[in-house]
């Protein structure tokens, strides 16, 4: 499937809260990019490949939800709205994180499920009041909190001890 969000990116400037969304989106990605080469500063969170790779395929189905609901704003189709951001709520933060739970740093734990209460937030605020801009603005806030995290931390593999 070709993705339509591309060809937008660098058309005429326009006045409205999701091009100004759009436009923050590509400066993050460009700056996480840049970011990525450089020396790393964060803090290591290392995993086994099943715990890292349950903390990975969260962030890309938040990241696939986002965008969903960033094209159902652009429709102004509130309930597609409501039921993206649902599916990233809470409901989805409690899925078999249990083993999780003692190897990821508590404040690591505590933006996680900022997001998943801001989603669920936001699926209640699309639903009852119907405001692009209102919902926007969430996930403005929402998408804050992510940036927040992915430049406090950095998953790794563990690496197995080296024999002495």
């Amino acid at each position: 499937m070709k993705s339509n969000i591309l060809p937008g990116l660098f058309g005429r400037p326009q006045k409205s809260a999701l091009a100004g969304l759009r436009f923050a989106l590509v400066l993050a990605a460009i700056n996480g990019t840049a970011w990525a080469d450089a020396a790393d500063g964060r803090e290591v969170i290392e995993l086994t490949a099943a715990q890292r790779a349950h903390v990975l395929g969260e962030m890309r189905a938040m990241l696939s939800g986002t965008q969903a609901m960033l094209i159902a704003l652009a429709a102004e189709d509130m309930a597609e709205v409501a039921r993206q951001a649902s599916a990233l709520g809470m409901n989805m933060g409690h899925k078999a994180e249990n083993h999780l739970h003692d190897v990821l740093p508590p404040a690591f734990m505590q933006l996680g499920m900022a997001v998943h209460q801001d989603f669920d937030r936001i699926a209640a605020d699309a639903a009852f009041r119907k405001d692009v801009k209102h919902s926007l603005q969430q996930l403005g806030t929402t998408l804050n909190t992510c940036a927040v995290c992915h430049e406090a931390y950095q998953i790794q593999l563990i690496q197995a001890q080296q024999k002495q």
